[in-house]
C-alpha cells in the first residue's frame, strides 16, 4: 500500500517560510501526481497543491496561490511544498497523497478518497 512520510513542519511567525517534504515509503513517485492536503483543528481536510510527476502540471488552492510552490526533485522521489508568506490560517497538519498522474487538480483532490494517510507534519503560524 502507498504510504508517505511528511516532514519539515514547525513553528514560524506570520510572514515566515517553511519547506515541507514528502517521500514515498518504499516506492517511486514518478507514476503519480502528488497532492498536499492540510487539516486545521476542528476543520475538514482541504486540498492545498498538487503536481503531476507525469507531465509536471501543478494546481493550487486559491488561498495559497502566489505564496506556495510545489516541486519535485529530479529523481522524482521527493515532493516539496515551499510555503512563503505564511498566515495563521495556514496552520494545521499537512499530509501528502498519491493521485492519478493525469488530470489531477485541486477539484479532483477534494473529491479523492485517500485510503491511508501518513502521520503528517505540523505547521504552526504564530507570533
Amino acid at each position: 500500500q502507498l504510504q508517505f512520510v511528511e516532514s519539515g513542519g514547525g513553528l514560524v511567525q506570520p510572514g515566515g517560510s517553511l519547506r515541507l517534504s514528502c517521500v514515498g515509503s518504499g516506492f517511486p513517485l514518478d507514476n503519480f501526481a502528488i497532492g498536499w492536503y492540510r487539516q486545521a483543528p476542528g476543520k475538514d481536510r482541504e486540498a492545498v497543491a498538487c503536481i503531476s510527476n507525469y507531465d509536471g502540471s501543478t494546481d493550487y488552492a486559491d488561498s495559497v496561490k502566489g505564496r506556495f510552490s510545489i516541486t519535485t526533485d529530479v529523481a522524482k522521489t521527493t515532493v516539496f511544498l515551499q510555503m512563503n508568506g505564511l498566515k495563521p490560517e495556514d496552520a494545521g497538519v499537512y499530509y501528502c497523497a498519491a493521485l492519478p498522474p493525469i488530470g489531477t487538480t485541486i477539484l479532483v483532490m477534494s473529491k479523492w478518497t485517500v485510503e491511508n494517510w501518513g502521520q503528517g507534519t505540523q505547521v504552526t503560524v504564530s507570533s
